[in-house]
Parts: structure tokens; C-alpha cells; sequence
């Protein structure tokens, strides 16, 4: 490559192999604690109650996990516009273009932020019905749901922050901020649940707000910190500019976040269509089942996630550099490392799928044993499907660092419909599907999408996406 091709600062200095674990390990750290997290709070909820109580508290943190999932993909949508800005102007070496990105992704997040909270706190009451929930379980989501939302402009606040850092090649202040968060979420999620008084499901919300809001804290501070720019390295603060909301910049980050935003909107939405049915099968637990299998499942994209964010750094600080080959490049290389690693974990799923799930769910109760038998064969089929999830994660992540969000949304969009939307509901109302055909036609629609997007990176036309 000539010089001018080069990256900025030490990622210029290696190689594209580097490059990659470089800004993968630091995220991949932070998807681990992120999952411990999650799964502390799995484990606080198991030991909440005995029986049927048990399994009602499961079914409404099932769905409260998926509310969750839902609010942060929202407010990622925001983010992923500043990453993509970010990442084209680390790699021109624009310094005014990264910062002005950064502030006026920080206003935006805290809108939608705001907007997305209170309609999902308006819409609480309404949820349970739709999702089928029993009577003690509904009480149990409005509890939990009622305190978790408020986390939504904090999330959209935080996520401006730390997809900037991440943009310019710095994963490790992220991590460092998601260390503080998790530990402080463990800590005060069990204080509330088991504490005096004790909250219960209240209890584990209230932690993960608090500890996202010092999250919040902690990252606002260190961008207004007095950051001098460095020779061929952008860097980022947050002082010494007007936060006058921009149009121009807003509109740049919207063009780039809001396709996204619909799609992820509309992932979720077509998930909650599959859910209602996997509500009306004649299997007791196997909403709870469903939820399990996906947190065991979960533990394979850590990996994905954190390569495929290098991935769309990468691509984005390359096509800032005008070196369109070596984004392509960095794709690919992308691609490999995460089939290597998420297959390793896939073998792990396909070789002790009963092991996996009773670490989550531990006890020897007729409903945690059915429970347990509804669940392993799903993280098996997870296992064998995990080189498709490689692919399609870390295409369709690097594809959005280039910018070109509207092309995964209608490519994502024609696939769920046409498994999620259309074939579940037909195999389970004239076919008798139960709950592991269901996870066939969710993997197949998976597989397709690898496909899908593999051709699309061929093709190259996300190259000349302008944002």
C-alpha cells in the first residue's frame, strides 16, 4: 500500500491479522462480562422462588431479556451512524469531522433514547397480553419492565460514546467502562433482589439501570477530558465545541442509523410474531425453553460481535483512506477468524447441549427437568448451524461499518419475513410444528442470509456508499 493508504496511527503500524484481534479482543472481553452479567441475573431470578412461581418469574424475565434486547438494539441504530461517520474520518484523518460526529451522535442518542423509553413504558401494560403471558407472570413483567425502561436514553447516550471510541480503534476504554457497569450491576442486582427489603424482579432492574447510568458517567467524563490531537491519530473530546444540534451532521448519522433502526425494529417485531406462537404450543415451559436455549445460544456470538466490530472499524477507517481492497479484505479476514472461533464453540454446543443448559437452569423439579428436555436439542441444533452465524454476523456488522445500512435491512427484511413471518405461522397452524421445527426455520433463515450477504460483499457495491 502507498503511505496515503495507510491507516492512522497504531493500527497503520500492523498487519491486517493484527488489525483484526487488536480491536476484537477488548470487545470480545466486554461481550463476556456482558454475558456473566446476564447470566447472574438468570441465576438470581432461578433462586426467587420454587414450582410454578419459578417458571412464571422465567417466562417475565424472558420476556424482559427480550424488551431489553429490543432497547438496545434501538439505541445501537444511533451508534452505528456515529461509528460509521467516526471510522471514515479516523481514516481521512479528519479530526473536526470525528468530533462534530461524536456530539451530535451524543443529542441524537439522548433523543431517541428518550422517545423509544416512553413508549415502551406506555406500551408495559399492553405487552404480557400480547405475548401470552399467565396472570402471576404479567405481574411479574410489569414489575420488572415498568423500572427497566428508564435505561433507554441512557443506553443511547452511552452507546454515542463508546461506538466513537471504537471507531477511531479505541476498544479499550469501552471495556474498561462496560468492567465498571457489569461489576456494579452484579453487586447492586443482588443487593435489591435478596437485600432488605428485598425488591425481587424490581430489584435485578433497578441494578442495571443504575449501573448503565455510571456507565454513562464514567464515559461522558473521559471525553471531556482535554484531548490534544497527535500526529497522523484522530482523537476525540468532547470539550471546547457548542452542542448546537447541526442538521447537516444529524442528518448524516440518521441516514446511516435510521435504516438500521428499522430493521432492527422490525427483526424484533417479526421475533415477537414467532414468540406468540411458541406461546400456543401444547408444550408447558416451552416459552422458557425458548429463552434458555437462546442465552446458551448467545454465548457463541461473543466472539462474532466482538470480530465483527473490528471488522466494521476496519472497513470504514479503509474506505475513509480511500483503499477500498483492503476493506474488502479486512471483511474477508474478518469472516475467517470468527467461522474458526464460533464453529469451536458450535462443536462445545453439539457435544453437551444438557450440560450447557443446566448451568442455567439447575434443579431437579419436574419443570426444570421438562424444561431441560425442551432446551438441549435447540442449543444442539444451535451448534450445527454456528458456521452460518459466523458469516452472516460479522457481513452483515461490516457491512454497516461501510455505511450501507439500507441494503442489510431489505436483504435481512425479504429473508425473515419469508421464515419468521410466513413459514412458522403455516407449520405450526396446518403442519404441527413444534418447538424444534420452529428453530429449523429460524437457522434456515440464518443460513439464507450468509448466502445472501456473501453475495453482496462479492459484489462490491457497498464501496461507493457515500454518507
Amino acid at each position: 500500500m502507498a503511505d496515503g493508504q495507510k491507516l492512522a496511527g497504531k493500527l497503520g503500524k500492523l498487519s491486517l491479522s493484527r488489525q483484526v484481534m487488536a480491536l476484537a479482543v477488548w470487545p470480545f472481553l466486554e461481550q463476556i462480562l456482558g454475558f456473566l452479567v446476564s447470566t447472574v441475573d438468570l441465576l438470581l431470578s432461578t433462586r426467587m422462588a420454587e414450582g410454578g412461581d419459578r417458571m412464571a418469574i422465567l417466562d417475565a424475565l424472558g420476556l424482559g431479556g427480550y424488551m431489553t434486547w429490543l432497547m438496545m438494539l434501538l439505541q445501537s441504530a444511533t451508534a452505528t451512524g456515529v461509528l460509521a461517520i467516526v471510522s471514515r474520518a479516523a481514516g481521512a484523518r479528519s479530526q473536526n469531522e470525528a468530533g462534530e460526529s461524536l456530539k451530535q451522535g451524543v443529542l441524537t442518542g439522548l433523543v431517541v433514547g428518550i422517545i423509544s423509553g416512553l413508549l415502551i413504558w406506555l406500551s408495559v401494560p399492553f405487552l404480557a397480553k400480547i405475548f401470552g403471558l399467565s396472570p402471576e407472570a404479567a405481574v411479574y413483567a410489569e414489575q420488572y419492565l415498568s423500572t427497566l425502561c428508564w435505561m433507554c436514553p441512557i443506553l443511547g447516550v452511552l452507546y454515542a460514546c463508546t461506538y466513537a471510541l471504537r471507531a477511531i480503534g479505541d476498544t479499550r476504554t469501552p471495556f474498561l467502562i462496560m468492567l465498571a457497569v457489569n461489576g456494579v450491576n452484579v453487586g447492586l442486582s443482588w443487593y435489591f433482589v435478596f437485600g432488605s427489603p428485598a425488591m425481587g424482579v424490581s430489584g435485578l432492574a433497578l441494578g442495571s439501570v443504575l449501573a448503565w447510568l455510571l456507565g454513562m458517567i464514567i464515559a461522558l467524563a473521559f471525553l471531556f477530558r482535554e484531548s490534544p490531537p497527535r500526529a497522523d491519530e484522530v482523537t476525540l473530546s468532547l470539550r471546547h465545541t457548542s452542542w448546537k444540534p447541526r442538521s447537516r451532521m444529524i442528518k448524516r448519522i440518521t441516514r446511516v442509523g435510521f435504516p438500521q433502526g428499522l430493521e432492527m425494529f422490525g427483526m424484533w417485531f417479526i421475533h415477537a410474531i414467532t414468540l406468540t406462537f411458541i406461546t400456543r404450543l401444547p408444550l408447558a415451559g416451552a416459552l422458557g425453553a425458548h429463552f434458555i436455549a437462546i442465552r446458551v445460544e448467545s454465548m457463541s456470538f461473543l466472539p462474532g460481535f466482538a470480530i465483527g466490530t473490528a471488522g466494521a472499524t476496519l472497513v470504514g477507517q479503509y474506505l475513509g483512506a480511500q483503499n477500498p481492497e483492503m476493506a474488502a479484505r479486512a471483511i474477508r479476514t474478518a469472516t475467517w477468524f470468527a467461522l474458526v472461533f464460533m464453529s469451536l464453540i458450535g462443536i462445545l454446543f453439539t457435544a453437551v447441549p444438557d450440560s450447557l443448559v443446566r448451568l442455567i437452569l439447575p434443579g431437579t423439579d419436574q419443570e426444570a427437568i421438562g424444561m431441560i428436555s425442551l432446551a438441549a436439542p435447540l442449543v444442539f441444533l444451535c451448534g450445527a448451524f454456528q458456521p452460518a452465524m459466523a458469516v452472516a454476523l460479522v457481513m452483515k456488522t461490516s457491512l454497516r461499518g461501510a455505511g450501507d445500512t439500507k441494503t442489510v435491512m431489505i436483504y435481512s427484511f425479504a429473508s425473515m419475513i419469508i421464515f419468521r413471518a410466513i413459514l412458522i405461522p403455516l407449520g405450526v397452524i396446518y403442519f404441527d410444528f413444534k418447538l424444534q421445527g420452529i428453530w429449523y426455520l429460524m437457522l434456515s433463515d440464518v443460513t439464507v442470509q450468509a448466502i445472501l450477504f456473501t453475495s453482496i460483499y462479492l459484489r462490491g457495491t457497498w464501496k461507493k456508499i457515500e454518507i
